[in-house]
């Protein structure tokens, strides 16, 4: 009965001995989690107050983004309204040109003519020249003419090679309009310019045209010569 009992308190005291070990276990697993737990949550707080950063960042930088944005606005509206005011004085400037043109080189073109041989008798300002039936339509800024021949003027700030190019479709449509009237005299053509580029000059007097330029006080004329020669249409 007695050895029973021992065996009977052996083996309580070992399933307690046992328990005590497995409790102890999950203790120490326990506290490894709360570890755990308590790095990663100092790693989240860490990650959030980083977050925090980058938000306020960049609702930092939104903001002077913003600022930037109106300020840039801003400048592209001044810009304009000056792009707007640089137009108006270059077609003032252009305007005044044309005005100098009118009355001070057209009613000369006659005297600078004589001098390269014309003898024109008339003189024709702003000459609308319009044929609706055979769709001819062109404006000649400056007309001079006598019974042999006609010199057409185009007068422009700065001419271009479109500029040219298109004196020479003016030339072509004015050819046509003559014929049609009988007219059968010799259409020359001559491009004004208060600026030259070296250039466009040298394409102007490769098409035949006269190039027409200020000088000091007065302006010259330039005649297509040596390898360029006068076109006639």
């Amino acid at each position: 009965m007695e050895t029973a009992q021992i065996v009977e308190e052996k083996l309580d005291f070992d399933k307690v001995w046992a328990a005590i070990q497995a409790t102890n276990e999950q203790l120490k697993e326990t506290d490894r989690i709360v570890r755990e737990n308590a790095i990663q949550m100092k790693e989240t707080d860490k990650q959030m107050r980083e977050t925090d950063r980058i938000v306020k960042e960049t609702d930092r930088i939104v903001k002077e983004n913003a600022i930037q944005i109106k300020e840039t606005d801003k400048q592209m509206k001044e810009t304009y309204k000056q792009m707007k005011e640089t137009d108006k004085r270059v077609g003032e400037i252009t305007n005044r040109f044309g005005e100098m043109v009118e009355y001070m080189v057209v009613p000369n073109l006659v005297a600078k003519f004589r001098e390269l041989q014309f003898e024109f008798e008339k003189t024709h300002r702003d000459t609308v020249i319009a044929s609706k039936e055979h769709n001819i339509y062109t404006e000649v800024d400056a007309f001079l003419e006598n019974g042999d021949k006609v010199m057409i003027v185009e007068i422009k700030n700065k001419p271009s090679v479109d500029d040219i190019d298109d004196h020479v479709k003016r030339m072509e449509k004015l050819r046509v309009y003559a014929d049609l009237h009988n007219d059968r005299r010799a259409y020359l053509g001559a491009i004004a310019g208060v600026v030259f580029n070296d250039s466009e000059k040298t394409y102007a007097l490769k098409n035949g045209f006269y190039v027409i330029e200020p000088s000091g006080d007065t302006f010259t004329i330039t005649e297509p010569a040596g390898k360029y020669h006068p076109h006639e249409w």
